[in-house]
């Protein structure tokens, strides 16, 4: 998907995600190595994992997202290549000890394929015994929560108002979101819409089998605890084997 102009405004609109938590959930099984991060979008969480230590690599569908990324990484004076590229096609991507898919981004892919076969560009990619890790929104955030609509949001230089309405797809929901954004004294206003669909625990857990991968942990709302019916993300992580 390409974000047009949400990519200059993405980064205020996710100052509450702990992407701290998500390094320290991949540390916790692996401090080092060779680092493949998928949409990557603006490149928050890749330049934390450099910061870390592991070699990244950045990439991303949207051409929007990857210039801001790449010019944080200048400005942090870190080499972290970037990629334009989409999740479920690498293009022969390979020798990379871990994968991360981070911030519910597999939830943009639409259908069961489309998820299968990123499960398998990820697995080629991966050096044997390397690890896999992504999050996505449970099936009652996508159904439930989303569902409570509209969600209104009000600083001092953005606004929005954001509405969401069940996709046609089981366990789907459309995003529409009305922008403001303060130029001096002025607001410009653009609009977006998103898709996302997410699937059972189950589900995710018989395709990462099925492209080969071990499922060593299935965890929630980063934490360490199982999901249980109220849980409103999941994170997985795989090992190649």
């Amino acid at each position: 998907m390409k974000y047009g102009k949400f990519a200059a405004v993405y980064d205020g609109l996710m100052e509450d995600i702990p992407y701290e938590k998500y390094v320290e959930w991949v540390a916790s099984h692996v401090a080092s190595g060779k680092l493949l991060d998928v949409a990557c979008g603006t490149g928050t969480l890749s330049q934390l994992f450099a910061e870390m230590g592991y070699n990244v690599t950045a990439s991303d569908l949207s051409e929007d997202m990857l210039t801001i990324a790449n010019q944080r990484f200048q400005d942090a004076n870190q080499s972290i290549p970037v990629l334009q590229l989409s999740m479920d096609n690498l293009e022969g991507l390979t020798d990379f000890d871990i994968v991360t898919i981070a911030i519910d981004s597999v939830n943009y892919l639409q259908d069961e394929q489309q998820v299968q076969q990123t499960f398998k560009e990820v697995y080629e990619a991966l050096n044997v015994g390397g690890h896999f890790f992504f999050d996505v929104h449970s099936i009652v955030k996508v159904d439930k929560v989303y569902m409570a609509s509209p969600f209104v949001y009000d600083a001092e230089e953005i606004a929005y108002i954001w509405h969401t309405e069940p996709g046609e797809a089981e366990h789907s929901v459309i995003h529409d979101m009305t922008f403001f954004v303060r130029h001096n004294e002025l607001f410009e206003r653009f609009e977006e819409t998103h898709e996302q669909r997410t699937f059972s625990v189950d589900a995710y857990t018989k395709w990462l089998e099925a492209a080969g991968f071990s499922v060593e942990s299935v965890t929630a709302d980063f934490s360490d605890q199982v999901p249980d019916e109220e849980s409103e993300r999941i994170f997985f992580y795989a090992r190649k084997v």
